[in-house]
């Protein structure tokens, strides 16, 4: 299906390829030409050329970041949005945008040019993920409705495309070597974590240990345009699984929207369907109450798996990108695993896990009450990350989940707290707040300007000494972590380590890890309280060896402390202060 066009600009776009042709051509896809409206294009000449003077900088306007979202630096919260809100306008920054596959060499300022042939532009940026993307955010929907319009399939000489008409665009050059010498070409953002080594330098310029817990966040937290990324991502899954469920959502949930997450961090999805059909049915008058013809299935469960089976063979046979994926539905919560090579994630996408979109949203007003909470989960997670704590395979070690949780109940128990109890978010809460979800209460205030503020004024580098202190210290032997009550509690079984789920009362999100781990840990949190006891006062300029937290992050930490002190066991006074 193509389209007539006298554009000057020479540039085609179009949708991803057959899994042959990407392995080959790192992304073929959808073609578009787009015809060239110079009504159009005299509305925003003027100002595109104001706006291009530097790669990334959004067409007309740029928009703010919603509140809540992972800023960089620590900031005191401000102008607060609830987790709903912040979810609500992300995916409607998703709904209005696009992805494109872009050769090595395209000119920028032609190609939002080019685009803006239909409609205002308000955000744009360039990754790399197999080959250059950019993701183009419009101002209305009907923009892409217009490119959809101008766009055709291709047809390939030895492979059938499969006519599947995403938001994901291939853009072709009619004429590369006339366009790569006119124009500046684009510049990549950041999607990845930096190598240990670059890591642990970066820290030891810092001038103090407090200076290196807040350098670690900024350095290794989403930024705007992967948190963008993130919920594109799911929106182009929504409009696979809409086929089949046209009222369905895929949201995000996990490290991508609780303010935790990390530069290539999974991609966690959530299938909500429970929106379909609760606002179109409306009260009618006369005896007759019409119902729509389903079939029905024995269990939520069984209901859940045939949902996943079927959206995952649609991914896996017509999903633009979508590739290695897995249908791995008879686990606890079954899910649909597969690699979304355009973006780069991870993901795992799941039904049924509404309790794990509220545990989100719970650490995300944890992560937004105090601005020193998230640089100290960042630091121990990429601690026990670097001492192999915690991984990626699953297993008996600590999750990134179990961690967090561990530190919030650390900050509960400070004197004064730093954080309050999930019972006294709960008693803040109001009628709107109320939610049950599988005979769990999983009520709590989702309104911060609500909670009142700590004053609890320790430094970041006293709390995580103190935090490695206090665990290194724990009875883990007869007490369980229950941030609900804020207070340690006896433990209900013989599990090495007993953290209770906040809204799961019986469940043990701890359960898989062992005492072999356990000691690891405990040892590991003795030494590392014992190293910033030492490095205390220490900075850039008085060391020329990884100190404080960078020290911390080397391979072999036990060791080097051990030999300074042989059999020092746990931590004296330690930098303590409230």
């Amino acid at each position: 299906m193509r389209t007539a066009t006298s554009d000057p600009s020479s540039l085609l776009l179009s949708p991803p390829p057959s899994r042959q042709q990407a392995a080959m051509a790192a992304r073929v896809g959808l073609v578009t030409c787009l015809p060239l409206c110079a009504q159009v294009r005299g509305r925003f000449l003027d100002s595109l050329h104001r706006h291009l003077s530097s790669p990334g900088t959004a067409i007309l306007k740029r928009e703010e970041p919603p509140a809540g979202s992972a800023e960089p630096g620590l900031q005191e919260k401000s102008n607060n949005k609830t987790f709903s809100e912040v979810q609500k306008e992300r995916r409607e920054q998703a709904q209005r945008s696009i992805l494109i596959s872009c050769p090595k060499k395209v000119p920028e300022k032609k190609l939002l040019k080019h685009l803006c042939q239909h409609g205002e532009i308000t955000n744009h940026f360039f990754f790399e993920s197999f080959g250059i993307h950019a993701v183009i955010e419009f101002s209305k929907k009907e923009s892409i409705a217009s490119l959809q319009d101008a766009t055709f399939i291709p047809r390939g000489e030895t492979e059938f495309p499969i006519p599947f008409k995403s938001r994901f665009f291939h853009l072709n050059l009619k004429n590369p070597s006339n366009q790569t010498s006119d124009g500046m070409l684009v510049q990549c953002s950041n999607q990845s974590s930096p190598l240990n080594a670059d890591l642990i330098q970066t820290l030891c310029n810092a001038e103090s240990v407090e200076g290196q817990i807040i350098t670690l966040m900024r350095t290794l937290q989403i930024t705007e345009e992967n948190i963008r990324l993130r919920y594109l991502s799911c929106s182009l899954i929504e409009d696979i699984a809409a086929a089949y469920f046209p009222s369905c959502t895929i949201k995000p949930f996990g490290s991508s929207v609780n303010s935790f997450g990390k530069l290539g961090c999974d991609l966690d999805m959530f299938l909500d369907l429970d929106d379909i059909g609760k606002n179109s049915a409306t009260k009618t008058a006369g005896p007759f109450l019409m119902e729509y013809q389903v079939k029905s299935v024995p269990s939520e469960r069984w209901a859940t798996q045939k949902i996943l089976a079927v959206i995952g063979e649609c991914l896996d046979n017509f999903g633009p990108g979508c590739v290695s994926v897995q249908k791995i539905l008879h686990a606890r919560c079954p899910l649909v695993r597969f690699s979304h090579q355009a973006s780069g994630f991870q993901c795992d996408l799941t039904a049924n896990n509404r309790i794990a979109m509220k545990s989100s949203e719970l650490l995300y007003i944890y992560g937004s009450l105090d601005s020193r909470v998230r640089a100290l989960v960042f630091s121990v997670r990429c601690w026990a990350r670097q001492h192999a704590l915690t991984s990626s395979i699953p297993g008996a070690w600590l999750t990134n989940f179990s961690l967090t949780i561990m530190v919030i109940f650390f900050l509960q128990k400070r004197s004064p707290p730093v954080l309050p109890s999930l019972d006294y978010l709960k008693n803040l809460a109001d009628a709107r707040d109320k939610c049950i979800i599988e005979g769990n209460d999983c009520t709590f205030v989702s309104n911060l300007d609500r909670i009142k503020p700590s004053e609890n004024t320790e430094t970041l580098d006293i709390l995580l000494c103190q935090f490695f202190e206090y665990f290194g210290n724990f009875s883990f032997n007869k007490n369980s972590i229950n941030i609900r009550k804020g207070k340690e509690q006896n433990k209900p079984d013989s599990s090495p380590v007993y953290i209770q789920n906040p809204f799961e009362p019986a469940l043990n999100i701890s359960r898989n890890v062992n005492e072999s781990q356990l000691e690891r840990f405990v040892h590991l949190a003795r030494e590392s309280a014992w190293i910033l006891q030492e490095d205390k006062g220490r900075s850039s300029k008085s060391s020329s060896h990884p100190w404080g937290l960078a020290a911390l992050l080397q391979p072999s930490v036990s060791n080097k402390s051990k030999a300074k002190k042989p059999g020092r066991g746990p931590t004296g006074p330690c930098l303590r202060g409230k």
